[in-house]
Order: C-alpha cells, then sequence, then structure tokens
C-alpha cells in the first residue's frame, strides 16, 4: 500500500501541473488532521468516502504519506493537492491503485475490471487532457480545465474509439487518448470546461 501510496502522489502531481492558487485554494498546511480528512472525504460520495482510506500529501518528494485515517473497503483519498489551483481531493479504487503502480513505473497498465475514480469537490483542476506526463501547458498537449468529474478505467481500451476526447464537448471524453494510461472523464456539473 506504501508504494502504490507514493505512486497516487506523484501521479497526481505530474498529471495536474502545478499552478497559481486560486481564490478557492485552502491553506492545507495549516488544516488540521480532521479538516484535511473532511476534504479528502468530499471527493466521493459519502457511502464510499466515510470508510475509505484516507492519506495525505507527503512533506516532501519520495516521504512517505501520512495515514490520517485508515479504512475498511478499498478506497483511498487525499485531501487537496496544496500546490495546485482549485480544490481536487480523490478518492480511487483498487484498479486505478493499479494504474498509478504502471504510471509510475511507466509500464502499461495490467487492468482486469473497470475502475472508478472520484474527483467530485467543487473546484477541479488544470492539466494536459492528452499528455500524461505533461506537466504543463505546450502548444500540443491540450492543456485545459477539467471539471468536477467520475474517472473510468476500462480493461479494453479498444472499447474508447469513436468517444470524445474534447473536455468541452458537454459530456464524457477520454484522457489520454492514444496512450496505456487512456481512461474516461465523466464531468459532473452543468458547466464546461474552459481552455486555457
Amino acid at each position: 500500500m506504501f508504494i502504490r501510496a507514493i505512486g497516487l502522489v506523484t501521479v497526481a502531481l505530474l498529471a495536474q501541473a502545478q499552478a497559481p492558487m486560486g481564490d478557492m485554494k485552502h491553506d492545507m498546511k495549516q488544516m488540521t488532521k480532521a479538516q484535511k480528512i473532511a476534504n479528502a472525504v468530499s471527493a466521493a460520495p459519502a457511502a464510499i468516502s466515510a470508510k475509505a482510506t484516507v492519506l495525505d500529501w507527503p512533506a516532501k518528494e519520495g516521504a512517505k504519506p501520512e495515514t490520517l485515517r485508515a479504512g475498511t473497503n478499498g478506497w483511498t483519498c487525499l485531501p487537496d493537492m496544496p500546490d495546485t489551483k482549485g480544490n481536487d481531493p480523490v478518492c480511487i479504487d483498487g484498479p486505478w491503485m493499479k494504474w498509478v503502480d504502471a504510471y509510475m513505473a511507466h509500464k502499461t497498465p495490467e487492468i482486469s475490471g473497470v475502475g472508478i475514480g472520484y474527483m467530485l469537490a467543487p473546484g477541479g483542476a488544470w492539466g494536459s487532457n492528452s499528455d500524461p506526463y505533461g506537466m504543463q501547458q505546450t502548444a500540443d498537449n491540450h492543456w485545459g480545465h477539467h471539471q468536477p468529474h467520475l474517472m473510468i478505467l476500462v480493461p479494453d481500451l479498444k472499447s474508447l474509439a469513436g468517444t470524445s476526447t474534447d473536455p468541452a464537448n458537454g459530456g464524457p471524453y477520454v484522457m489520454y487518448a492514444g496512450t496505456p494510461y487512456a481512461h474516461i472523464m465523466a464531468p459532473v456539473s452543468g458547466s464546461t470546461p474552459a481552455a486555457k
């Protein structure tokens, strides 16, 4: 679990490149343990997050994430990432943890079933929709805002063929299309993301 947690921390930091903090940004360093847990569990429905393990972001790269609360249902939640714009806590299941391990090793994920991740808290995050390792906006990495959403892994990436890759299409879209890290992003708010 420790290796997977470190992988989750790093993939989140890579996939959602650092950006200036917005007005909604929480000062995570000043929050209490209880406040961090409350923020983390806001990423998913209470039926899932109430029994999820909650980890904190490590104080420095390579450090072990602190377990803020042990869980019993196989889900892992983390609070808002301190160095990103917006409010972007996350809760993910077992298949997503396998995805994170593969991503960190630059290997193809071996996903045998559907995986679900939640980022439902208000705010969303900024990042590349096409480059899994893109850390900043470039002319060709389809940089933009990813509003609160569900993330869905499928075992057969061929099944994503024909699904939009445009975050502004008004519905679900594929992130990282054409790579082994492709997955479905399903926005949950009524607004469409803005390009930046």
